[in-house]
């Protein structure tokens, strides 16, 4: 088989559905990379309108402009859809989009998961906007603190919209963090070990492993405030045990991580973009790798730094306020490395290049800015002035948007095939970074000043006007230059002549693929031995398309990649992956519907769309199910692998794992609100206990017993054990429901109804693995087909036993100690 034939058989087999099909089919990651972007753009175009709507409001004092109501609405909007539909899902959509080819593979772990993930973003994020066109939208700051965000402050369904749609659109997130991490570990070209993977792959595994962390204390706080807008659950009001502080704890439990959520990403473009822009190889690799790990450690121990003014334990704010300080650390080391491969090189100051010095020059400012509101009595007189408006501007934009206008530019060739040709870019970034700091920096004064955040008038005579007169038409000329930025892109994508493959000269993988890229990525998997293996083996774009990696043969007419070892990269089984399918955007939609359900309050909705996605589900594992063993397969070099359904650790276990680590982050984050509910709010203890009694405590105990060792017996008595033993689990669970109080009349009795209903989720969960593996034992599957799976029931069915046991003690514990 030549060149020409393999490609014309590879993208016959990888290609997508033709006409509008493609876009509910697709499950190439191409497809989806390009989609999450445009969608994403698509926000940020929102969101920058709803910003110089903002700013007209605030150009002069007294401003009759937009009324307040409307005014809190946009506002809310703002920071929302800046925050959750474009930040997060534009990392989503360029990691979904590079890391294959970063990697040398041929698609992401989980194609249908990524593609129910963009689904999950686009509905999530359209009820937002709904939201905002019929008048609805959420006005009690993107932040949502009770009681303004409570029934007492927000009776109307303006709030469900933000708990509902921003809980939906986390899935998305969830699931590209567990495809990011399993890719980046199982997914890469043959002889890419750890210590040999792209930064930028780095980077993104650290930002995954931190969204799997970050965002599940988010999406707790979300349900419980909407069980207590929709069910009188008083998890925030403190007549009945309840403090609203329980909810800034758990909001800043992810919005710290979230900076450096939407910086890291930035950063890994960075350190990808400038050796090639300085014509150089980066300085300092493992300390940037190290630099970026203890970003994502130390940014958990952060939180308290956004509430400094709420009256906590003077030794709180010492430690909060030292670490704080101990960030910038990291950071430097980071800073430093970027300037010495500078140093050490000779810049190209092309349109990539000075993205990168516009945002060194903005992010060290907003660097600075966050160390002076980390020092407590600093903190007291800027906290929410417009001070911390302009430091936060200047992070995001400088960390975030400046970078990835740099990674536009340098990655545009890939995406489109052709060469930049008209030079709107030049114009549109010197409007941008000369806007931006037109409008942020003054505003940094009017902190100081005294000019309160959130306001939407002031009147005159306070030293303001000015400064936002200016700030306002500053920012218009941001905008403008943003506008340019995209008609810059949409010209050069389709005018503009066809480029090289490789115009930067860099020595990254995704450069060794014909731009724009086919649907396969690399007619063979790649073997490398350097971290810039285009620098060192100039013709390996030719070998590959010659076939001369591994899986360079199609004969077997399917989608196929290899999964190597995690550290070394040495090869390990054969991947399948499935074919184009309309189910990923089914599933979302039915989702969906649970959401639309608890949104307009037609519960009876609830049920059946969850059972809509347990059928869906169902269907999903059927459909990936192999029915017989294949054995060792050639894969290319001599060597015969099995595929991933034939061994121990197949992907499905490995993205089990990172799914129970957020799953662990949201159990730990729900007994956090608890311990905290019981130690500092008032009106505890309640007035009755839960009393555990013997029934619940026999059911459990043997529940436990029999999970465990069922899952542990690879035959169908196993199942039938681990069966029985669920089912018990559920029973105990019950049975202390029965026995509490109920959950409207304090904030403890309402805690147990949510631990105890976790419990029954996860014991359901368990249940309905056990059954669908059960199923495969009944229709004869090799034993072979069934070991991953077994592993994978094992995982949630120990996981299950884990919480029932947790739960019932929690909720025991009151009763046992009074």
């Amino acid at each position: 088989m030549n060149t020409l034939q393999r490609h014309r058989a590879l993208s016959r087999i990888w290609a997508s559905d033709s006409g509008w099909k493609r876009w509910f089919t697709t499950v190439n990651h191409t497809d989806l990379g390009r989609m999450f972007l445009a969608v994403a753009v698509l926000f940020f175009i929102i969101g920058g309108i709803l910003a110089m709507l903002i700013r007209a409001q605030l150009a002069s004092p007294r401003s009759a402009f937009i009324g307040p109501e409307h005014y809190n609405q946009i506002f809310t909007m703002h920071g929302t859809i800046m925050m959750f539909l474009f930040a997060i899902p534009l990392f989503e959509g360029l990691a979904v989009y590079l890391l294959p080819k970063l990697l040398g593979t041929r698609d992401l772990a989980f194609p249908r998961l990524t593609a129910y993930g963009f689904w999950c973003y686009v509905f999530g994020g359209s009820m937002m906007i709904f939201s905002l066109l019929a008048g609805m939208a959420p006005d009690s700051g993107w932040f949502m603190y009770p009681p303004l965000s409570s029934t007492i402050g927000a009776p109307g369904i303006n709030s469900d919209f933000w708990l509902i749609g921003i809980t939906f659109v986390e899935i998305s997130a969830i699931s590209a963090a567990v495809e990011i991490c399993v890719t980046i570990l199982r997914y890469r070209a043959v002889g890419m070990s750890l210590s040999r993977m792209p930064i930028f792959a780095w980077y993104a595994l650290v930002t995954a492993v931190m969204i799997l962390t970050g965002f599940p204390p988010l999406i707790l706080g979300s349900i419980l405030l909407e069980l207590e807008r929709a069910f009188d659950m008083p998890f925030f009001q403190v007549a009945a045990g309840g403090d609203a502080l329980l909810w800034q704890h758990l909001f800043w439990l992810f919005g710290h991580p979230e900076v450096y959520i939407i910086f890291l990403p930035a950063a890994g473009a960075i350190s990808t973009i400038l050796p090639v822009m300085a014509r150089t190889r980066l300085m300092g690799y493992g300390w940037i790798v190290a630099a970026a790990v203890s970003l994502g450690v130390l940014s958990f121990g952060l939180w308290v730094h956004h509430m400094f003014t709420t009256g906590i334990p003077h030794m709180g704010l010492a430690f909060f306020s030292a670490a704080s300080t101990l960030v910038a650390v990291p950071t430097a080391v980071q800073l430093f490395a970027w300037i010495g491969t500078l140093w050490q090189g000779r810049p190209d100051m092309r349109l990539p290049m000075l993205w990168l010095l516009a945002f060194f020059a903005t992010f060290v400012i907003g660097g600075l800015t966050g160390v002076m509101v980390a020092i407590v009595p600093f903190d007291w007189q800027a906290h929410d002035t417009y001070f911390i408006v302009a430091h936060l501007h200047y992070v995001l934009v400088g960390g975030f948007v400046f970078p990835m206008l740099a990674a536009l530019y340098y990655w545009l060739p890939h995406f489109v095939g052709r060469k930049t040709y008209f030079n709107l870019g030049n114009t549109a970034f010197w409007l941008v970074f000369t806007g931006f700091h037109g409008t942020f920096l003054l505003l940094h004064w009017a902190g100081l000043l005294g000019m309160r955040r959130r306001i939407d008038s002031y009147a005159p005579g306070q030293g303001w006007e000015l400064i936002n007169l200016f700030a306002s038409v500053s920012s218009f000329v941001m905008a403008i230059g943003f506008a340019l930025v995209l008609i810059d892109v949409v010209v050069n994508a389709a005018v503009a002549v066809r480029g090289s493959r490789d115009p930067w000269h860099a020595g990254t993988l995704e450069w060794a693929m014909p731009t724009p890229p086919a649907p396969y990525n690399f007619a063979s998997i790649p073997t490398v031995a350097s971290r810039d293996p285009l620098y060192d083996t100039p013709d390996l774009p030719v070998r590959i398309a010659r076939g001369e990696g591994y899986l360079g043969d199609c004969a077997r007419e399917r989608r196929e990649t290899l999964c190597v070892d995690v550290a070394t990269g040495a090869p390990r089984h054969i991947t399948v992956f499935p074919g184009n399918t309309a189910l990923p955007a089914l599933m979302s939609a039915v989702t969906g519907l649970f959401f639309l359900g608890m949104l307009v309050k037609a519960y009876w909705l609830v049920p059946f769309s969850a059972l809509g996605v347990i059928c869906c589900a169902m269907v999903w594992v059927w459909s990936l199910s192999p029915k017989q063993a294949e054995g060792a397969l050639p894969a290319g070099h001599g060597l015969a692998l099995t595929t991933a359904a034939e061994v121990a650790d197949p992907p499905g276990w490995w993205g089990s794992l990172f799914l129970l680590l957020a799953d662990g982050t949201f159990f730990g984050s729900l007994l956090f609100g608890y311990a905290f509910l019981w130690t500092i709010a008032p009106n505890w203890p309640p007035p009755a206990y839960v009393e555990a009694g013997l029934w619940p405590l026999l059911c459990l105990g043997a529940g436990a017993a029999l999970t465990l060792a069922g899952a542990r017996v690879a035959t169908l008595l196993g199942s039938a054990l681990g069966a029985a033993g669920l089912l018990a689990l559920g029973a105990g669970a019950t049975l202390i429901l029965a026995r509490a109080p109920d959950p409207t009349a304090h904030a403890y009795d309402a805690t147990i109804w949510v631990l105890m209903g976790y419990a029954l989720v996860h014991v359901l969960i368990a249940l309905l693995m056990t059954g669908v593996l059960s199923m495969r034992r009944l229709a004869s599957h090799p034993a072979v087909t069934t070991t991953g799976a077994a592993r994978i029931v094992r995982l949630w069915s120990d996981y299950a036993v884990a919480v029932a046991l947790i739960t019932f003690a929690a909720a025991a514990l009151p009763g046992v100690l009074a």
